[in-house]
């Protein structure tokens, strides 16, 4: 699932895969935004993990389920 994070005072947004499902990630924001916790911490695609301080976060967009392309066509 695509995510794109907003950050305050950042010019770029902040754009990752997750394998996490969208309940997981509205949770994760969810507790960040009511002080349950300090950080937003969302795990990419890689086995990445990223960290946003919650008081920082000005947006958080989910986007569908993305599916790889394999091969060379034009579209």
């Amino acid at each position: 699932m695509e995510v794109k994070i907003g950050v305050q005072y950042a010019p770029r947004e902040i754009v990752l895969e997750s394998g996490q499902s969208a309940e997981e990630i509205e949770h994760a924001v969810s507790e960040a935004l009511t002080g349950k916790s300090p950080l937003l911490s969302l795990v990419d695609d890689h086995g990445r993990k990223v960290l946003v301080p919650a008081d920082r976060l000005a947006y958080v967009e989910l986007g569908e389920p993305t599916t790889r392309k394999v091969g060379f066509s034009a579209l």
